[in-house]
């Protein structure tokens, strides 16, 4: 009696079992893609009844709903060897009106004997996945376009209190008072020029070299009446740098380029004033030279301005290294930061720390 009963085909029921056995969405398909079994979590993903679904095939799915020309081409191009689905992502409408986004991966199961072919169908549903994924986008384009406004109303106001700070400046009559307001201007307009080029940039970053164009050619606008005698140009490498640094450069270059225009040229004579910036990989240098009449010569070029305490709380912050050079004629102030200074300040401020 033994002999005349079929041979148990134990590659064929040891899928059956991995699927009915599955906590996975999973389906197994005979030959004529009719399903011999489906997975008890695919069922209830789907709100399928587990009863009817053995027999039918995967296109018959939710009333025919599953009956879609590009699970066709999947599922035949899988059956026939020609491809092994990974991961395929298509949307599913069913009965019930819901549209329903799912990743299938569809692989073809050899038992060895070539005839009993079989198809293990995953099925993903990602719809809540999706959802979120579209709900972040949407937030966050929602927040860049509220930091765009922010950036150019706060534009705007800085451009207001830089006016403010100019028209004080014509009107009061002591000679220091109108220069540490001019400087006050011309240090608020470097922050209002940074605000305009990042409203204008994509993410956080700004491209340096119309940055420190537009910055200067602020500045000049305000210092420098004779353009036939005194001319301020850039030199910048091309390179894009983070928001936060930009600040800082902006700041240190107006700092720079007013104590140049205020001091290097006295008596109206002609002059030329640069701002460089020259970067190989994670180092620069950023320098602002003149060919004026040197420091030596102008003793009120002192170090102990309230200009060059915020250059050197600024090339603190950049990791940077401030040096001044005798141009023979003029002077280069410059900061450069390299990894290996960047750490020597970095343990520096360790070191203040601690003994504070």
């Amino acid at each position: 009696m033994a002999a005349d009963n079929p041979p148990i085909n134990l590659g064929r029921t040891l899928g059956l079992a991995l699927v009915l056995a599955s906590d996975a969405p999973l389906l197994l398909l005979d030959e004529n893609l009719a399903i011999v079994a489906g997975s008890d979590s695919f069922c209830a993903a789907f709100g399928i009844d587990p009863d009817t679904v053995t027999g039918q095939t995967i296109y018959d799915l939710d009333h025919h709903h599953w009956d879609l020309p590009r699970l066709h081409s999947l599922i035949e191009a899988t059956l026939s060897g020609a491809a092994e689905v990974e991961a395929y992502e298509m949307e599913i409408k069913t009965s019930a009106g819901a549209v329903r986004c799912v990743v299938i991966k569809a692989q073809r199961l050899d038992y060895g004997d070539g005839l009993n072919i079989r198809m293990v169908v995953t099925v993903i549903d990602v719809t809540e996945e999706r959802q979120n994924e579209k709900r972040h986008k949407e937030l966050v384009h929602a927040n860049a376009a509220l930091l765009h406004e922010m950036q150019h109303r706060v534009a705007n106001s800085l451009q207001i209190i830089a006016s403010i700070l100019m028209q004080s400046a014509r009107k009061v009559q002591s000679d220091e008072a109108r220069g540490h307001l001019s400087d006050a201007h011309q240090r608020v307009m470097s922050i209002a020029t940074l605000q305009r080029h990042l409203a204008g940039a994509d993410g956080d970053t700004v491209e340096l070299e119309p940055y420190l164009a537009q910055l200067c050619a602020s500045i000049g606008a305000s210092m420098i009446f004779d353009r036939e005698q005194l001319t301020l140009t850039t030199r910048v490498d091309p390179v894009s740098i983070s928001g936060d640094i930009s600040v800082s450069m902006g700041l240190v270059v107006t700092e720079l380029v007013i104590n140049a225009l205020k001091h290097a040229f006295p008596d109206g004579r002609p002059g030329h004033v640069v701002v460089g910036y020259a970067a190989t990989g994670d180092d620069w240098t950023l320098s602002v030279s003149d060919d004026g009449i040197g420091m030596e010569e102008d003793p009120e070029r002192s170090p102990a301005g309230l200009g060059t305490r915020i250059v050197q709380a600024l090339a603190k912050q950049l990791g940077a290294e401030i040096a001044v050079e005798d141009t023979a004629p003029g002077t280069r102030v410059s900061l450069t930061r390299t990894v290996q200074i960047a750490r020597q300040v970095a343990a520096n401020d360790e070191a203040q720390i601690a003994a504070f």
